[in-house]
């Protein structure tokens, strides 16, 4: 497969539109200087679930759940 290319001057002034073509095409597009490749754009890959809601629709907590598990004076002191 051949990548497409382009040199650094053309990609600076159309830099976003490259950008987006990237994104909807998934093809990567190889920079060049003086016809040498230096960079190379890729689409990034889909982002992965947050850490943070990810259970959100799976789980459901019921009751306090900041709320010690034993009442205070049932706490047994281990030495």
């Amino acid at each position: 497969m051949v990548m497409k290319q382009i040199g650094a001057g053309a990609f600076k002034a159309r830099c976003l539109k490259l950008m987006d073509e990237v994104q909807q095409t998934r093809e990567p597009l190889v920079i060049t200087k003086k016809g040498r490749p230096v960079a190379k754009l890729v689409p990034a890959d889909a982002s992965a679930k947050d850490v943070f809601g990810c259970l959100k629709g799976l789980i459901e907590v019921v009751g306090d759940i900041e709320a010690p598990i034993l009442p205070a004076g049932d706490w047994e002191v281990l030495s």
